[in-house]
Parts: C-alpha cells; sequence; structure tokens
C-alpha cells in the first residue's frame, strides 16, 4: 500500500471556479431550531460567500458526484455533491476519495499500527483491509457536501 502525491486532473473531476466572483447569499439572523421554535428575534439579512465559507484551498479544491450507498452513516448519499481538498495531509479518521486499485471510493480512512483500512458507512460493506500488494492512492480529503432536497 502506499501514499502517493495527487494524479493530474481529467475532465471527469470539477474543479473550483477559481476566478469566479464572490457569491453572497442572504442568511437568516440567527441559526434554526431543530429543536422547539423559538421566537424570530430580527429579520436583518446577513450574507454568506459559499465559496469563503466551504472552499479553503481554491487551487487544490474540487467536487464529486456520489454514487453509491455505503457512506449513508456518515451522511453521504447518492447524488450528493462533495467538496474535497487535495492540500490536506490525510490523517486517520479523515473522510477521503481514494483509489484502490484503479477504483475511486469515498470512505473514512482508518489508519492503526500495522493496519490500513478504508471504512464504510453502512453495516452491508466490510471494511477494505490494505494489504501489501493493494494500489492505494488517498487523493484528496472531503471538507464539504452539498445535498438537494427535493422540494
Amino acid at each position: 500500500m502506499m501514499f502517493v502525491s495527487p494524479s493530474p486532473i481529467n475532465e471527469e473531476f470539477l474543479l473550483a471556479a477559481l476566478d469566479s466572483p464572490a457569491m453572497f447569499i442572504p442568511t437568516g439572523p440567527t441559526p434554526v431550531s431543530a429543536g422547539f421554535p423559538s421566537p424570530a428575534e430580527d429579520y436583518a439579512q446577513k450574507r454568506l460567500d459559499i465559496k469563503e465559507y466551504l472552499v479553503r484551498n481554491p487551487i487544490s479544491t474540487f467536487f464529486f458526484t456520489v454514487k453509491g450507498d455505503s457512506m449513508q452513516e456518515a451522511d453521504i448519499f447518492e447524488g450528493d455533491v462533495l467538496v474535497v481538498d487535495r492540500s490536506i495531509k490525510p490523517v486517520h479518521g479523515h473522510l477521503v476519495v481514494a483509489f484502490v486499485n484503479g477504483e475511486r471510493l469515498v470512505k473514512r480512512l482508518s489508519i492503526r499500527v500495522g493496519s490500513v483500512m478504508l471504512l464504510a458507512g453502512h453495516p452491508k460493506y466490510p471494511p477494505l483491509t490494505l494489504k501489501e500488494r493493494n494500489d492505494l492512492e488517498v487523493w484528496v480529503i472531503v471538507i464539504g457536501k452539498f445535498k438537494r432536497i427535493p422540494a
């Protein structure tokens, strides 16, 4: 198994728009309660720049669309768009996009003494224990996601 430097980008990866203007979206003045309702405090709007909020290193930030159900316990579902960063060094516990023997996977990285595993977030998928013969390239770290809610 090996951790190698990231591969060159090809056309199937969606590059974050480096030169795009800031996109400010109005936000409410207070967080939304997911528990008991509270009276509205004020209706003055704040502005949120999505690029500033999610993109730490624009030149190394990309998007991947998720296919499959193996990461549901990590709140990652088919159709979600992952925000990933190639500049962050992978460590134990990170959600990563990795290539294993040429197959691209999103999994949780587990590094223990003498063992490297990629863990799924669904009970029907067993951990993938990486052995010397496996070709592993941890390509990017997942730093966020976009999810479309049916309306």
